[in-house]
């Protein structure tokens, strides 16, 4: 019998019995290649009371197995109400498993199912993968695992190399142990073989011209982003004597054609040079103002320069 947890509140009753079940293989754990963890949640009733159950971490189950497995589960559960039904639904469930004991899902690299005459795999963490698709995936690793090593500087290329490339599985992320050289002499699997090969068809061909239209239009409005491009791209950088605190964007003669620019410098520079500023004034003589000097300056707004004579009111 497979090990039970019993869960129990905080007054110690039972309220769950939890267990993972195996198929029945003479206690040889390579040949099981199916399971499932069987949760009977004790209600305070039991056993007159029908238990709720629950199936969890199927592994290599489709859903019309463990549809069939919890519908006449639910209907034991009420053959037996008034007795004691746990280990008849072990029973149940194991006697599943044993009839289904070949995996009915699909391979998750090649997404063909498993055909008698396959050679697959079975991890450590319950996911099965053809065994010609499963070298393949730790070809592909490794050599990613390299790719990314030969990018890295001397020194931290020398401590990486110390520790080998770690594949993990392609459904649950958890590190595997496969022996390549068994996997490696496997023959594909057989729907791969028999597979049709691959042909355009006319309406994949209208929307392969379709997309080059709209990918050339984005491209000539600037809608598509070549990262190699973006990379080798420079930055120039270019430091500008604009007055300190004057934070307003340049003025409308950059986008101005150059004639127009040209005009509009000109009057800019025109209208700066007749009124100075007001700092650069002070009080002359006769009740009058003067400016600083012969020839005051000041700086625009673009921080460009532009000398004024002195005037003088009276």
């Amino acid at each position: 019998m497979d090990e039970l947890i019993v869960r129990t509140n905080e007054s110690g009753y039972p309220v769950a019995v939890e267990t993972v079940v195996f198929p029945s293989t003479a206690d040889d754990a390579l040949q099981q290649y199916v399971c499932l963890t069987l949760v009977v949640e004790l209600p305070s009733g039991y056993p007159d009371v029908a238990p709720v159950v629950s199936l969890r971490n199927p592994r290599g189950l489709d859903d019309s197995v463990l549809g069939r497995i919890d519908r006449e589960a639910k209907e034991k559960c009420e053959s037996y109400r008034g007795q004691a039904v746990i280990y008849e639904l072990i029973e149940l469930v194991k006697e599943h498993l044993t009839s289904s004991n070949l995996p009915s899902c699909q391979c998750a690299i090649c997404l063909y199912g498993f055909r008698e005459g396959d050679h697959f795999t079975k991890t450590q963490c319950y996911h099965y993968f053809h065994s010609h698709c499963l070298a393949c995936h730790v070809t592909s690793s490794e050599k990613s695992y390299q790719e990314e090593l030969d990018k890295l500087p001397a020194w931290q290329r020398s401590q990486h190399t110390l520790s080998p490339c770690q594949v993990l599985c392609p459904v649950c992320r958890e590190p595997i142990q496969c022996d390549m050289n068994l996997l490696s002499s496997a023959a594909p699997p057989l729907e791969v073989e028999n597979a049709r090969q691959f042909e355009l068809s006319d309406e994949l061909r209208s929307l392969q011209r379709q997309m080059a239209a709209l990918f050339s239009h984005q491209k000539r409005r600037g809608g598509i982003i070549d990262p190699e491009a973006e990379d080798s791209k420079l930055l120039l950088v270019t430091d500008t004597t604009e007055q300190e605190g004057d934070d307003e964007p340049p003025g409308p003669s950059l986008l101005l054609p150059p004639q127009q620019a040209f005009h509009h410098n000109s009057m800019t520079v025109s209208m700066g040079s007749s009124v100075p500023n007001r700092g650069d004034w002070r009080r002359g003589g006769r009740g009058g103002f003067r400016g600083r000097g012969s020839s005051s300056s000041h700086r625009n707004r673009h921080g460009r320069r532009h000398h004024q004579a002195a005037v003088t009111f009276r």
